[in-house]
């Protein structure tokens, strides 16, 4: 049987580990060979009801058991997963309907609901029940388990932005074998882990490589409702050695960790990604978990990983950040990455002579190419023209982001191209601003932007008591600026609910 599939990678492990938990929900557990069983006795109701290869299923279930075994069922017939973020609106939602063109849909109960309401949904032909597959017997594995080519697509999934045409990212197995690969080597996962997963696609890894998974109950889109008591509790009861999660997560459980003095001794490593960590995050991750291995991946959806760095190395950058960029480490091993000149138009060249390259130390835009780099968007030519450079059989993702490679190789981050203002004929990175101000006591967030051609800092705070020290430090700076706006909180994105929305906050400010 050809090995392209990527659900073979959990199929193999459950061999190696049948009666090792696989994943532990709440009061839900389940071994690897319970999961195997379930996953084809699934496989054999969704080619019962209709579903062949290539087909795209839109799945709206959250992360838990359910999602994994109807995903890994999909993969497993040759089927296409396709994912909407849980905090998307209808709007937006139906856009990607349109754009995927699914004809299977599965969903929880609130979902199929929601379902009725919206013309797009309504169209699917085929609507599976999550639980329905238990009626089913686990079948032959050679009609369940199908042969995929490296270039048939396994997964679908919207990258964020609530404007414009959304991008949806084509994953096939023969690329998510080599994001697993190349995360795994990041990532390090031993069959002994039991993981903590905030990133879907790292429980998923797990699966891959025989660690157990604990998933605990946290929306990023609901950052109010974090309960840093809950997860705490779970690190202790489930003895967990690793933490994979968005910077945000681990912040706001560090902060609970230090504030009640608790030690959690199991865990061994922590890896987060997705939003920037500055310097202060590092050393709050570093007192809540001082014996912890702590990585900081830098990446997109994508291209991921793109570098990496440790929280001591990223610590010691505190007091150059303001004139350095952010620190995110030496380039992975499989990555390419070149800066090139900012330039908000489409690069068409004909030979890897003609692209220009920004010298070291220069700021630009961040492109990167390699085996686990996405080389496509489905349906979308406007977002591929503008996204990647395809040059001499190589594509090159246009990462959006600004930073530059120091004389040494290593890779530092100046923030996204759009929010750069010039100032002088010199690049203002407000992103670099965000990690000083983020340092002044009494601030939560800031950043500087360009309003009514003044540059205006936008303060976020922790501590109200505080503002007339705040604007005091501000103005004993050597920083230029023109004003100072106070607000009652900056604008997230939903995903993370760690970086600034730029967009949002712009329109706040109106």
């Amino acid at each position: 049987m050809e090995t392209h599939n990527i659900a073979n990678l959990f199929f193999e492990a459950a061999q190696r580990h049948p009666n090792k938990l696989a994943i532990i929900h709440g009061q839900q557990r389940i071994t690897f060979k319970a999961l195997e069983e379930d996953i084809l006795r699934t496989a054999k109701y969704f080619k019962q009801h209709g579903l062949t290869k290539g087909d795209r299923v839109l799945i709206f279930v959250p992360m838990r058991i359910d999602l994994y075994r109807i995903v890994l069922a999909l993969f497993s017939i040759g089927a296409v997963a396709v994912f909407l973020d849980e905090w998307v609106s209808k709007k937006r939602m139906e856009l990607c309907c349109q754009i995927a063109q699914c004809k299977g849909f599965v969903g929880i109960t609130k979902a199929v609901i929601f379902s009725w309401f919206s013309t797009d949904l309504r169209k699917i032909p085929i609507k599976l029940k999550i639980a329905a597959y238990k009626k089913y017997d686990v079948g032959l594995r050679h009609e369940l388990i199908l042969a995929c080519g490296s270039e048939d697509t396994a997964l679908i999934t919207f990258t964020t932005g609530s404007t414009g045409t959304p991008k949806a990212a084509k994953r096939t197995h023969g690329f998510l074998k080599e994001q697993f690969n190349a995360l795994i080597e990041e990532i390090n996962p031993r069959v002994n882990d039991v993981d903590m997963p905030v990133l879907p696609i790292v429980l998923l890894i797990n699966l891959g490589t025989g660690s157990t998974s604990v998933i605990v109950d946290y929306k990023a889109s609901k950052p109010n409702k974090f309960k840093p008591q809950v997860i705490a509790t779970a690190i202790k009861q489930h003895k967990v050695t690793r933490i994979t999660s968005s910077p945000f997560f681990v912040k706001e459980l560090s902060k609970f960790i230090v504030k009640q003095k608790l030690i959690l001794e199991s865990v061994e490593k922590i890896v987060t990604g997705g939003a920037p960590v500055f310097p202060k995050e590092a050393a709050l991750y570093e007192k809540a978990f001082p014996d912890a291995v702590i990585q900081i991946v830098y990446g997109s959806t994508e291209a991921e990983p793109i570098s990496s760095v440790f929280s001591k190395a990223l610590m010691a950058e505190k007091e150059t950040a303001l004139t350095r960029g952010l620190l995110v480490g030496k380039p992975y091993h499989n990555a390419e990455v070149k800066i090139i000149p900012i330039s908000d138009k489409p690069i068409a060249i004909n030979t890897l002579d003609e692209l220009v390259e920004c010298k070291e130390n220069q700021v630009g835009e961040i492109i990167v190419a390699g085996p686990h780099v996405l080389k496509e968007y489905f349906n979308n030519e406007v977002a591929l023209k503008r996204n990647k450079i395809v040059v001499d059989g190589k594509v090159y993702h246009r990462t959006g982001d600004s930073g530059y490679i120091n004389t040494a190789g290593i890779l530092f981050l100046t923030g996204r191209c759009t929010t750069l203002f010039k100032q002088n004929e010199v690049y203002v990175c407000p992103f670099l601003w965000e990690n000083y101000l983020q340092n002044i006591e009494g601030v939560e967030m800031g950043t500087v932007l360009l309003k009514d051609a003044k540059v205006t800092v936008v303060l976020e705070l922790n501590d109200a008591a505080l503002k007339s020290e705040v604007e005091h430090t501000l103005s004993a700076s050597t920083l230029k600026w023109d004003g100072i706006v106070f607000i009652k909180q900056i604008p997230r994105d939903l995903r993370h609910n760690s970086k600034i929305d730029y967009e949002k906050l712009i329109e706040k400010l109106k």
